[in-house]
């Protein structure tokens, strides 16, 4: 079959798609491949994407989607238990995959993690990691890194995992919204590309997440599972209650200080973030340590690696094997960007914070393509503040986008005091 007729069987079945017709396998197989290969272009994909939002995807279909995009791309393979993390995403400042890595690869398992830039965020895992270490490795990179140390930190975008999905995510950036399907999809397509058969869901929900309600988060996890159940992938779906960041920075530089902060034990470490990996972490170790028919508790395994310093070395050893300075700590990492703090207008509690309205001023400071801009959080909720009390501090290597930002909180506030 041609190019040319391989395009015009794809456009037919877009179309087919935007009238809520299902597709069957050979035709998403084919529309995967032109998108992977760019031969559609944004407009037609576009669309694909937008028909994907509006009317969902049959089960039959989504384990398609799945199947297809990973058939595209390249595969890698490890032996054994193969551990993994994915987060729904949309929450900023929770950096909690860059703690859990190494306390997976210390607890002695393989954690290949692949991760995306921001879409939207102010801040994807790839962006914070890669101003500690190369992200762009390729397949091959991966391989030696994970036999290796046991884990990695990358983005998946440079491994032609899933490609079709990279692509897909370019288009959906501008609009910074995913369907949920889509979400499922373009998540289990890279977990399955890179061989996890151990993945925890973290699926976050609150007012201002990306998913908003339990009933959505409940049938999101039982997708996840269906198909992890599809894909011989043993699956666990931790769904949170979410109303702030766990961490006090949001963009790169900001995140990553507070992930090293939590893995080498600091007195003024986020608290919340390390409780959320901790969490995540003990529920991972122990569905690889049921598999593995061992008696360990994974919480108390977690929890045992991070305070001897253990998770701190393993992230170290990563970070020298990915092209880093393993010396790198939270007190050296350096940040050449302009400072503006921000003070409560009135005294009360912090009742909420609006995670949209947080990402929206962090993105107008530059993040994520500015390293060093984002939002240091001097306070969150429940905290109690006076008039005058330091709210937050903005970064930016531009005084221009401070004085935007600024501007723009008057009318995204961030903040609800009572």
């Amino acid at each position: 079959m041609n190019n040319n007729t391989k395009r015009i069987l794809a456009v037919d079945s877009i179309k087919k798609k935007l009238v809520g017709r299902r597709l069957t396998y050979k035709e998403i197989y084919n529309l995967m491949e032109e998108i992977a290969n760019e031969r559609l272009g944004d407009i037609l994909t576009t669309y694909f994407v937008a028909a994907g939002f509006k009317e969902g995807f049959s089960p039959s279909e989504l384990y398609f989607l799945t199947k297809a995009m990973v058939e595209t791309g390249t595969h890698l393979k490890f032996d054994g238990i193969v551990a993994d993390k994915h987060s729904t995403g949309g929450l900023s400042g929770s950096r909690a995959s860059m703690i859990i890595v190494p306390i997976i690869a210390a607890a002695g398992f393989k954690i290949p993690k692949t991760s995306s830039r921001a879409i939207t965020t102010p801040a994807g895992t790839a962006d914070v990691m890669e101003l500690l270490a190369n992200v762009n490795l390729t397949p091959h990179q991966v391989t030696q890194v994970v036999e290796e140390i046991g884990g990695c930190i990358v983005w998946n975008g440079h491994l032609g995992l899933a490609p079709a999905d990279d692509v897909i995510i370019q288009v959906e950036e501008p609009l910074a919204f995913e369907s949920f399907d889509k979400v499922i999809v373009s998540i289990m397509a890279k977990k399955v590309a890179v061989g996890a058969n151990h993945v925890i869901f973290d699926i976050p929900i609150g007012p201002t997440m990306k998913i908003r309600y339990q009933k959505d988060a409940q049938i999101i996890a039982h997708k996840f599972k269906e198909l992890g159940r599809q894909f011989n992938m043993k699956v666990v779906a931790d769904i949170n209650e979410t109303y702030q960041p766990a961490g006090n920075g949001i963009g790169p530089y900001l995140e990553a200080i507070d992930v090293l902060k939590v893995l080498e034990q600091k007195k003024d470490r986020p608290v919340e973030l390390e409780e959320r990996a901790l969490r995540l972490a003990g529920k991972l170790l122990d569905s690889c340590f049921e598999t593995q028919k061992s008696d360990c508790h994974g919480l108390d395994t977690a929890k045992e690696l991070l305070q001897s310093g253990k998770a701190l070395q393993k992230f170290k050893d990563i970070i020298l094997a990915q092209g880093g300075k393993a010396d790198v700590a939270s007190g050296t990492l350096t940040s050449p960007a302009h400072r503006q703090t921000v003070h409560s207008p009135l005294s009360g509690t912090i009742i909420s914070i609006n995670n949209y309205n947080l990402n929206a001023v962090a993105k107008i400071l530059g993040a994520p393509k500015d390293k060093f801009a984002g939002i240091f959080m001097h306070a969150k909720r429940p905290d109690k503040i006076k008039t005058n009390d330091s709210l937050l501090e903005l970064h930016s290597t531009s005084k221009h986008h401070i004085s935007e930002a600024q501007s723009a909180l008057k009318n995204f506030p961030i903040f609800e005091i009572r």
